[in-house]
């Protein structure tokens, strides 16, 4: 608790510590030399436009650069008459050798085994979601009968 008996001029006190405990200026720092003045900005060159290839032109360069190769020119030159660049080239050849093997795989024919194989996954399969469904419709009709009252 505050001691009320000590009652006495509290206000002069402040404002004579105020006085001591002037605040000061800012201290100056010695001068630092000027920036030069900002060169004018010189025009920069566009950056190339980003151009999205379709699938045929994409197989289409692929072929022409082959054919370049072929008769006899180098990879580099090939690529870079194509108007492409060596990275791209890769990615594309890269992506198409994927896509060509998935197209295989999915065109290859089954044998007579593998038919029989396959129709036999698929049945348990189905048999698997007829019983989940089963399952499920028996859940949400016992708990529509609990909601109305029926059991």
């Amino acid at each position: 608790m505050v001691d009320e008996s000590n009652a006495g001029p509290v206000a002069p006190a402040v404002v004579a510590d105020a006085e001591v405990k002037a605040p000061r200026g800012k201290k100056r720092s010695s001068s630092r030399p000027q920036k030069a003045p900002p060169e004018p900005a010189q025009p920069k060159m566009p950056a190339a436009n980003r151009r999205g290839y379709s699938e045929q032109e994409r197989s289409e360069k692929l072929r022409l650069i082959e054919a370049k190769v072929s008769e006899g020119n180098t990879l580099k030159d090939a690529i870079k008459s194509a108007g492409i660049s060596e990275q791209t080239y890769y990615h594309w050849k890269g992506a198409a050798k994927s896509a060509a093997r998935e197209d295989i795989e999915r065109t290859r024919p089954l044998s007579a085994g593998d038919e029989f194989a396959e129709l036999v996954q698929l049945e348990e399969e189905n048999q698997s979601l007829r019983k989940q469904l089963a399952e499920k419709l028996r859940t949400e009709n016992t708990e529509l009968r609990k909601r109305l009252g029926l059991d």
